[in-house]
């Protein structure tokens, strides 16, 4: 049996006590983890603060798996800033550059157009059918910083998702068979 025979005999041999302590234990981490993302939430404006460059559109500047931190400010979006954006009907946010502002003169409100450094064309066709421009409100942030390759972890998640049971299953495994 070896490995595995110990696992369970030492799942077996613990108290409930012991058991209910992990479990309160890890529902504490993950609710930590929630409260620092809503505050970097309400630190950076974004609904967003961190976020996965998923393709290589915008190469190569930002290669596939940066991981990308965002900042949203009432300052006006001008040509060449790097957004972060959702587009109506996509789940998956885009990252690509702004090459064009046009302000409207009766509202004032400004409308962008957004390319990816590595694509031949402007964004047009990624955008929902009849929209040329993106409003503010589809612009999720402005991009402040990056961690190069970091972002692969949450790719190859994705992409694989039976690493990411496996890799959950393991890390639950460890939380209630620990001795502390």
């Amino acid at each position: 049996m070896g490995y595995l025979g110990e696992m369970v005999e030492s799942i077996r041999s613990l108290q409930i006590r012991h058991v209910l302590t992990q479990i309160i234990s890890l529902g504490m981490i993950v609710t930590s983890a929630l409260i620092i993302w809503k505050g970097l939430m309400c630190v950076t404006g974004s609904e967003s603060p961190v976020v996965v460059v998923l393709s290589g559109s915008m190469e190569p500047g930002f290669k596939r798996g940066d991981i990308l931190f965002l900042h949203m400010s009432k300052d006006p979006i001008r040509a060449g800033e790097i957004v972060v954006f959702n587009v109506d009907g996509r789940e998956i946010p885009i990252v690509h550059r702004v090459i064009k502002v046009h302000e409207r003169q009766d509202t004032g409100e400004v409308d962008v157009l957004t390319k990816g450094d590595n694509n031949f064309g402007d964004d047009r066709l990624l955008y929902a059918h009849g929209q040329l421009w993106l409003q503010r409100h589809h612009i999720m942030g402005r991009a402040v910083g990056f961690l190069p390759y970091v972002g692969w972890v949450t790719i190859i998640m994705t992409e694989k998702p039976i690493i990411k049971y496996l890799l959950i299953g393991a890390l639950g495994l460890l939380v209630i068979t620990s001795k502390e």
